[in-house]
C-alpha cells in the first residue's frame, strides 16, 4: 500500500530543543493510524512537523511522494485537513458558516461562496449527519455536535488526509465513541487517509488500521494494532500490566496496574 505521508530520518523539536530524534515514519494511504505513546513521548511534535505546521530540523517529510517544504500552505491545505486539539468555537456563527470556512484553500482571493463551494459544504455538513443543525448558532450545539462541526470543516476542504489531534478530549464517552465511529465511517466511505492522536489505548486498538507507538522521540513500536498493543509494551512504554484480551484480533487492555517504579 502506498504511504501518503513519510518522514525519512526526523529530527524535529523547537529550538535547540531535540524531541524527535531521527526517525522514520509512513503513514499508509486509506487508513487510520493512531499516534500513541505517553505524554511528552514526541506525538503533538510529530503530529505538526507531518502536517507541515513545522519544519524539521533535519531530515525529509514527504507528501504523495513530493517534499512537504515545497507546498505553499494552500497547496497543503487541500492535500491535509488538519483539526488542533484545542479550537475556540467562535461566537455568532452557525454551522454552515463555520464549515464554509474550509473552502478558503479552494478559492481565490475574497469571493463569494459558488455553487461548487456550497455543495461541499452541504455535503459535509450531510457526512457527519448535522444537516438539522446547519443554521443553528455552534455556542447552542453540545459538545459532541462541535467537534461534528469542526469535522465537517475538514471535510469541506476536499482534502485526502484528514488529521486530528485528541478529538476526543473533554467529551464524555458516549460522544467519545460517536466521534471515533464517524470517523471510521468516513475513512471506509471516502477513503480518507486518517491520522489521529489518541490517549486511550483501547479506542486506538478497535478503531485504527496501523498504530505508531513514540516514546522519548523514538518510533518503539508501529503495525497492526495487535503487534503494538502487547504485554511488553505496555511495561515497557507505559509502565502499567494488565491482561490482554483479544476481540476479534482487535487487542483491549482489562485490569490495568502501574507498575513500581525503581527508587
Amino acid at each position: 500500500m502506498a504511504d501518503s505521508l513519510a518522514a525519512k530520518d526526523l529530527t524535529a523539536g523547537y529550538g535547540h530543543k531535540v524531541v524527535i530524534d531521527h526517525q522514520d515514519i509512513s503513514i499508509a494511504q486509506g487508513q487510520i493510524t493512531g499516534l500513541i505513546g505517553p505524554n511528552g513521548s514526541g506525538k503533538s511534535t510529530l503530529f505538526n512537523v507531518l502536517n507541515g505546521f513545522e519544519s524539521p530540523i533535519s531530515g525529509t517529510v514527504t507528501l504523495s511522494g513530493k517534499p512537504i517544504s515545497r507546498f505553499s500552505a494552500r497547496q497543503r491545505a487541500q492535500q491535509i485537513a488538519c483539526l488542533p486539539q484545542r479550537t475556540v468555537i467562535p461566537d455568532g456563527i452557525t454551522v454552515f458558516e463555520l464549515v464554509s470556512y474550509g473552502r478558503y484553500c479552494r478559492q481565490r482571493g475574497f469571493h463569494h461562496l459558488s455553487q461548487t463551494d456550497r455543495k461541499a459544504i452541504n455535503d459535509a455538513i450531510q457526512a457527519v449527519h448535522m444537516t438539522s443543525k446547519a443554521d443553528e448558532l455552534l455556542t447552542s450545539l453540545s459538545g459532541g455536535q462541535q467537534q461534528r462541526a469542526l469535522i465537517a470543516m475538514t471535510l469541506a476542504q476536499d482534502s485526502c488526509i484528514l488529521m486530528l489531534d485528541e478529538p476526543t478530549t473533554y467529551l464524555d464517552l458516549t460522544n467519545q465513541l460517536e466521534i471515533l465511529n464517524l470517523l471510521q465511517e468516513l475513512n471506509a466511505k471516502f477513503r480518507k487517509t486518517i491520522i489521529i492522536v489518541l490517549h486511550d489505548l483501547n479506542e486506538a486498538a478497535r478503531y485504527c488500521h496501523r498504530l505508531v507507538c513514540l516514546v522519548d522521540g523514538h518510533v518503539k513500536a508501529t503495525g497492526r494494532p495487535i503487534d503494538v498493543i502487547t504485554k511488553a509494551i505496555l511495561a515497557d512504554v507505559f509502565k502499567v500490566d494488565g491482561d490482554i484480551l483479544h476481540d476479534h484480533g482487535c487487542p483491549q487492555i482489562m485490569n490495568c496496574h502501574t507498575l513500581a517504579m525503581p527508587s
